[in-house]
């Protein structure tokens, strides 16, 4: 019940913050519609009463409305004066200073709304990021868009993040990376129209706990309306999902890939978008599923990388992916003429065949001598 009438509050108050921003607007287009009728029928007068032509009568209503009085013309007949006085001196000014009083208010409000996520901003080409983590979101999102604005295809695209983490506004560390936000609940209807999904190049959902199977129903909801919304061109989309066996069910609901939320690398989610299917590579490296790392103590002495890399694929070994030198420094993927001496091979091997020591080490032999 408490959630229910957060979330009532949080819907009145942006509801609240819409209508006022109608209501500003009308109030400053009303009064720009009365101050160009009072400038028509004050140029009228002088043009009746004053004998002046259209260009100077003009030019008299508006150096008088502004206070400039250059003195060049002036109102010098009873009627002309008394108009100038009624017209100008009592409405005109007045109206115009309230309409200066207005925008400026309007300005300072807008900006209020565009810092603190209650603006539309009807973005195109952009990445949308949709939720935040629930620890150290500000961080998370720095990290994440630096790896994005380092990436050739995506380092001058906008970037709009969907969350509720940031009521005051996003941190001004933020906004110098050029990122905006809109406040809402992820799974709002609203809150996910108001920043164009369809319009977007990419979309990433994020998970808010990645500890929490709850975090992979709201993202199924997300995905379900995204589809709703996106109905002519569905972007890219990559959803963070935190069991496995809900993976197969975010994909039907629309998700391009999914990723297991891991918050120390959010470069996983860039080379998503960047190249798409690396991120299966990366998640691999981090997990013992599937395809994944294994270290084999090897003395090699002056081989070529391109022979030793053959000759473990060819017998089915699995994949080099760098050697470590005498001083242990790691070399990843070196040319594939390099040549090296090294004490351990770094393999990527299959999961349903793990090659032993020995096995390893009679490959390798055996292409020494056939080398020899």
């Amino acid at each position: 019940m408490l959630l229910l009438r957060v979330l009532r509050r949080r819907q009145t108050c942006d509801q609240l913050s819409q209508k006022l921003d109608i209501n500003m607007r009308s109030r400053l287009r009303r009064a720009f519609y009365w101050l160009v009728t009072l400038t028509a029928l004050h140029t009228l007068a002088m043009v009746l009463f004053e004998g002046l032509g259209w260009e100077d009568s003009l030019w008299l209503t508006l150096t008088t409305m502004t206070t400039v009085g250059y003195g060049d013309f002036s109102a010098a007949t009873p009627m002309g004066r008394a108009v100038t006085v009624v017209l100008l001196y009592v409405a005109g000014i007045t109206l115009l200073a309230q309409l200066a009083s207005d925008y400026i208010d309007y300005r300072l409000k807008r900006k209020e709304s565009m810092i603190k996520g209650r603006w539309r901003w009807k973005m195109q080409d952009h990445v949308l990021i949709i939720n935040s983590p629930n620890n150290n979101a500000a961080v998370y999102f720095e990290r994440l868009v630096a790896q994005l604005r380092t990436t050739e295809q995506l380092g001058d695209v906008p970037v709009q993040i969907l969350t509720d983490a940031f009521p005051d506004g996003l941190p001004e560390s933020l906004r110098e990376m050029g990122v905006v936000h809109h406040h809402g609940e992820p799974a709002d209807p609203q809150a996910l129209e108001a920043v164009t999904p369809a319009q977007a190049r990419a979309i990433i959902v994020l998970a808010r706990d990645e500890y929490s199977r709850v975090s992979d129903s709201i993202t199924l909801d997300v995905l379900m309306q995204l589809q709703a919304l996106c109905r002519d061109a569905q972007p890219y989309t990559v959803a963070e999902c935190v069991h496995e066996g809900n993976r197969h069910r975010t994909e039907l609901a629309g998700a391009s890939t999914t990723l297991r939320p891991i918050r120390a690398y959010p470069e996983m989610l860039v080379r998503s978008l960047v190249a798409p299917g690396a991120e299966k590579i990366l998640e691999n490296l981090f997990t013992h599923h599937d395809d994944h790392a294994m270290r084999y103590p090897v003395q090699l002495e002056d081989v070529v990388w391109a022979d030793v890399a053959c000759r473990l694929m060819a017998e089915g070994m699995g994949t080099l992916m760098a050697y470590v030198a005498e001083d242990g420094t790691i070399n990843c993927h070196p040319a594939h003429d390099h040549r090296f001496s090294a004490k351990a091979l770094i393999l990527m091997v299959r999961e349903e065949f793990v090659p032993s020591m020995k096995e390893i080490e009679r490959c390798v032999r055996q292409g020494e001598g056939a080398a020899s």
